[in-house]
């Protein structure tokens, strides 16, 4: 097997699938990349054995007569290292029948040891698969604005991937951990068949680094799902646990809400939240008509901080506390220049939503409050 390319082309391309390259792994062969000839193009494949990633280039292969192989497994470390380190020029990938690998540039000559592509792992393959048309652009908002709420909780693993629930009308991306609740509902994201499966949040995070503005196919089929794209496909293995029923947490007679400018609230949070506990990362939201009071101190560093944010509330004054991380990530993830906070009691989640939503989708997030001596 041999062909030419340009090393940032080729660099690029071998990154994208370095994703599912596991850094350690009991088969060697899984720290390799698989390069493959497949048509007029080079196929470059990589799996950890539940996350999968291809990548096509348009390059033209020479397949030799002697015995030259056809595909072939390459340490994907130390060829991206190579590559890395050269400037911009045509680099010419030779593997033998014995699958010796040999880069060749106008000023050098690397030489290093692949392994049989034969033996690589067979990836699967979908058949009679759900599938649903997207864009690459949505399908990456539905998972930068769900991820940072993912579990990291091993003991729940339900909760440690993007719950996806698609049908004629609409599709909906859910994501939680026990602490705050996101639910992006998207009127374009559609199916014929009514579907619904978790992703694990690394297949997701590397489905959105892949994924462009161009339209991309999400197919589900025998417990895995694959995103495709115009040259290159994510495939995962889904999570087989059944989701927590997240409607049942979201509380629905929010009688008091309290409408605030985003980024004057999410930079006071951050402020003050300098000031909290290390151990709660408590802070406190003293709600009136006119403002919020935020505080918080460490009683520990003999340190407090108080700020004042105008804002709009209906409804009774009332002090409520919360992890001032899950807030100030909440408040990230919003882009409106203003937000609607819903409380029915200092005791039960707040829902925060943008006052304005974006055309053809419907964002809701949920936070849990903390216990505060206040009304304990």
């Amino acid at each position: 097997m041999r062909f030419t390319a340009s090393s940032v082309e080729l660099l690029r391309a071998l990154q994208t699938v370095n994703g599912a390259v596991p850094s350690k792994s009991t088969l060697p062969i899984l720290e390799c990349i698989l390069f493959e000839q497949d048509g007029a193009a080079l196929r470059l494949s990589a799996t950890d054995l539940e996350i999968s990633i291809r990548q096509k280039l348009s390059l033209p292969v020479e397949v030799g007569t002697a015995g030259g192989p056809t595909r072939v497994a390459v340490p994907a470390k130390r060829l991206i290292d190579t590559l890395r380190a050269l400037p911009e020029v045509p680099v010419s990938f030779e593997a033998d029948g014995d699958y010796n690998v040999t880069l060749t540039t106008d000023h050098g000559r690397y030489k290093m040891v692949g392994f049989d592509g034969a033996d690589y792992p067979a990836l699967p393959e979908l058949t009679e698969s759900d599938r649903i048309e997207t864009t690459g652009s949505l399908l990456k908002r539905a998972i930068q604005k769900t991820g940072f709420a993912v579990s990291k909780d091993a003991l729940r693993p339900a909760m440690m991937g993007i719950f996806f629930q698609i049908g004629s009308e609409g599709g909906k991306a859910v994501a939680t951990d026990g602490h705050r609740l996101v639910k992006l509902t998207l009127e374009t994201m559609t199916s014929e068949a009514e579907i619904q499966f978790v992703v694990p949040e690394k297949a997701m995070s590397l489905a959105a680094k892949v994924a462009s503005d161009a339209p991309c196919t999400i197919s589900v089929d025998g417990g895995y799902v694959a995103f495709d794209f115009d040259r290159s496909r994510v495939l995962a293995r889904l999570i087989d646990e059944p989701y927590p029923n997240y409607q049942a947490v979201i509380p629905v007679d929010n009688e008091k809400q309290l409408t605030v400018n985003r980024e004057d609230m999410l930079a006071a949070v951050r402020r003050v939240a300098l000031y909290s506990s290390s151990m709660t990362n408590q802070i406190r939201l003293a709600i009136s008509p006119d403002d919020v009071r935020i505080s918080a101190e460490d009683i520990e560093r003999a340190s407090e901080a108080r700020e004042t944010v105008p804002g709009e509330f209906q409804g009774e004054e009332m002090v409520i506390g919360f992890n001032a991380v899950y807030l100030t990530e909440v408040l990230s993830n919003l882009d409106a220049e203003e937000v609607l906070f819903e409380f029915s009691s200092p005791n039960r989640a707040g829902v925060v939503t943008p006052l304005e939503q974006r055309d053809g989708e419907s964002m809701m997030m949920l936070i849990m409050p903390v216990m505060l001596n206040t009304y304990a």
